[in-house]
């Protein structure tokens, strides 16, 4: 994909961003050393690389889940400043 100036100029309007021209003409050249270094990647042969998520061996720790008795509802709302019945009551809030 080729990008000049008027490619960005053009996504610049689209985005509502204000740039200058010397901006411009400094953005398309990045843009383009981008898409060439992602060129260069796309003609390696990667057939035999596995996908990765991630560049390091990085696993996530998780704890086991075990089965533990809960509060007893009479004392999980018992400090509650307002109550109805088994449920605590809460401001109605409505903007």
């Amino acid at each position: 994909m080729a990008i000049d100036k008027e490619t960005v100029d053009y996504v610049a309007h689209l985005a509502r961003i204000d740039l200058k021209s010397e901006e411009s003409d400094k953005l398309a050249g990045q843009l383009k050393d981008i898409l060439g270094f992602i060129d260069k990647l796309a003609n390696l042969d990667t057939k035999d690389i596995p996908p990765t998520s991630h560049i390091l061996p990085i696993n996530n720790i998780l704890r086991q889940d075990t089965l533990k008795e809960s509060l007893p509802i009479e004392r999980t709302i018992e400090n509650a400043p307002e109550k109805n019945g088994n449920f605590f009551v809460v401001p109605k809030i409505i903007e």
